[in-house]
């Protein structure tokens, strides 16, 4: 019997060579591939780390094309720009940020994500700065596609460190932590309403955006303070092809177009609508700015968890229909109720739409394509901003003026958070080697 045993025991020993030696060696990932923090047993990356992460969207979306709206009514009557001037101002800021989206994971790839996020927060806050000493149309316009191309590279290589960062814990911390992330640009905007209104009367808008490239510079400070403490993205020489599907993510990419069509003409023509045609003052845009940025910051946390509850694409037509209703208010009722109350649900829900869409690309992407997704989807946001400024400057030229452009902007939401409710949720299924097939 002993000898059948040592027979036996010599048998399986010989079967599992075997299987060792024809199990394929692992493939090495050329983009963000961190092991779960949980699995590995290190410890999650700090919150004050994301918040850090968050000058991101901070600069590249709360001081650069958010708070051009606090500038746009001093810049026009200044320098005689009508609505559709106005808007293509912003439609090259969002021709670069689309630019920046295409390039920004080859550059990720190329230089790390770190060094991307970094470079491209310098030279936002530079072309920030810099346009408050030209008042040529041409130049103008060439620091916003700057601005927007830099700012894109800066976003999407900051949401892909996030993603890394908000591997492990409960599954209510990646929306949560991404929320955090995106929340930054409500952190912009706060800053921008506490700052530049009240020195428009003194300095123009000129002053307004030296500011703006003035606390640019603090945030990237901060910004490149955590870097050191951000899980670094692993790239191998090997290239991974695919880890995530355009054809299955089509309703995302489409009312993420959309949306980004959609909420981009609010952004820039509110604070004129409610100046000419609300009477808001100096004290009144300060207010209103600061309630919607305060309300995308405490929104990061309130949204997290029910986030993580919606699957496929209910957690966006929740977010965008909340958008949706946010932007109908002012246009609904007059008055600075309605007002406020509209800075609130659309601050408190524009950035959680960023968080939902990004929260379901880490799902539906593998952990080496999450960047290569978040860029995807950023790129047909970009689409959609680059349509949406200018569409809307030139209705708002006709005989109802900058109401109309606003409606335009509702009309387009609305069709977003329909499209989105069509996005079904990915299934994981294992393939053999550890890795899951998202479809």
């Amino acid at each position: 019997m002993g000898r059948h045993l040592k027979s036996d025991h010599d048998d399986g020993a010989v079967t599992q060579n075997r299987r060792a030696m024809e199990k394929p060696a692992p493939e090495r990932i050329p983009a963000l591939a961190v092991k779960p923090q949980r699995e590995t047993g290190h410890a999650l990356t700090p919150l004050w780390v994301v918040f850090g992460l968050a000058m991101g969207p901070a600069v590249a979306l709360g001081l650069s094309r958010f708070a051009y709206a606090l500038l746009l009514p001093a810049m026009r009557a200044d320098l005689g720009w009508s609505f559709a001037d106005a808007g293509a101002m912003n439609t090259a800021n969002a021709a670069g940020y689309l630019a920046g989206a295409l390039a920004a994971a080859p550059i990720g790839r190329r230089i790390g994500d770190k060094v991307a996020f970094i470079l491209g927060l310098l030279l936002t806050a530079a072309a920030i700065g810099i346009s408050g000493l030209t008042a040529n149309f041409t130049v103008l316009l060439a620091l916003r596609l700057l601005a927007g191309v830099t700012g894109a590279i800066a976003f999407v290589s900051g949401a892909g460190l996030t993603s890394a960062a908000a591997a492990g814990g409960s599954r209510a911390r990646a929306p949560t932590l991404l929320g955090v992330y995106f929340a930054g640009a409500g952190i912009g905007i706060t800053a921008s309403a506490l700052a530049v209104p009240p020195l428009l009367a003194t300095m123009g808008w000129r002053g307004g955006w030296l500011v703006l490239g003035v606390l640019s510079l603090s945030a990237t400070l901060y910004g490149w303070l955590v870097l050191s403490r951000a899980p670094e993205p692993s790239y191998g020489v090997h290239t991974a092809r695919g880890g995530w599907s355009a054809r299955f993510m089509a309703f995302k990419l489409v009312s993420y177009a959309l949306f980004g069509a959609g909420y981009i003409a609010y952004g820039t023509f509110i604070i004129a609508y409610l100046r000419a045609s609300e009477g808001f003052d100096s004290r009144s845009v300060t207010v209103f700015w600061a309630i919607l940025g305060l309300s995308a910051i405490v929104a990061a946390f309130a949204w997290g968890p029910i986030l993580a509850r919606l699957r496929g694409g209910w957690g966006a037509c929740a977010t965008i229909g909340t958008v949706t209703i946010g932007a109908a208010l002012p246009l609904l009722w007059h008055g600075p109720i309605a007002a406020y109350l509209s800075a609130i649900l659309f601050g408190g829900s524009v950035l959680a739409v960023v968080a939902a869409v990004t929260s379901f690309a880490r799902r539906a992407a593998k952990p080496h394509a999450w960047t290569a997704a978040i860029a995807a989807l950023t790129i047909a946001f970009g689409i959609g901003q680059c349509i949406g400024p200018l569409l809307s400057g030139v209705l708002s030229d006709g005989p109802n003026g900058v109401r109309t452009g606003l409606w335009l902007s509702v009309g387009i939401l609305m069709v977003a958070t329909v499209v989105a409710a069509f996005q079904p949720e990915p299934t994981a299924i294992d393939d053999g080697h550890g890795l899951r097939n998202r479809r």
